[in-house]
């Protein structure tokens, strides 16, 4: 016997609830540009600059965007892939103020006022990141559709407090899958770099 339903206890009903509920201590925070309500409408489009591998972007979106729909759907920056979408595969990995984040699972709202750097904006000046290059001598890489996430996961990993052992480097790139197992040759390729980081 099922339950009797409540009125407007719908799917999307919830979505719309839950998106503006997660948005709101980040959309209430003030703004030099553009002091944002602390009240949302999911309905109206929301207006932000998101700073992106060093540019601003004047951005209406959906308050419920995810980063990283935005990423590769307004920005064309298709290097952070869409693996699972549930923030287990980690293929969408960037960092914001440095610090991995899954874009998946992060609001595009909520990026305002923070730096993003993507896959493509990991190298500088046309030179890859070291990481970049160690990972092309270590051959750490096969079908390289979780490549730009393990990489932005390796590179924000040089600033973090991990030991020194391959162990220690699996441990701090488990969020990061390879489905064709090249793990050996990324952990390689990761203390490679830390040895002259």
């Amino acid at each position: 016997m099922s339950s009797p339903r409540l009125p407007g206890a719908d799917r999307r009903s919830f979505l719309v609830a839950t998106a503006s509920a997660a948005a709101t201590p980040f959309l209430g925070r003030p703004s030099r540009a553009t002091p944002v309500s602390a009240r949302v409408d999911p309905h109206e489009p929301f207006d932000a600059t998101l700073r992106v591998n060093g540019r601003d972007h004047q951005l209406s979106f959906d308050v419920r965007t995810s980063l990283l729909d935005l990423l590769r759907e307004r920005l064309g920056l298709t290097g952070s892939k869409k693996g699972c979408d549930h923030g287990q595969c980690g293929a969408c990995t960037v960092l914001v103020d440095g610090r991995r984040e899954l874009s998946c699972l992060t609001l595009a709202a909520a990026a305002q006022g923070r730096a993003i750097t993507t896959i493509e904006g990991l190298a500088t000046n046309g030179d890859l990141h070291p990481m970049q290059q160690a990972f092309i001598d270590h051959d750490a890489f096969q079908c390289g559709y979780c490549t730009p996430g393990q990489l932005m996961s390796a590179a924000a990993m040089l600033d973090e407090p991990w030991g020194p052992d391959d162990a220690d480097v699996a441990e701090a790139m488990s969020g990061n899958i390879c489905r064709c197992g090249a793990y050996q040759n990324i952990v390689a390729a990761i203390q490679s770099v830390r040895k002259t980081h």
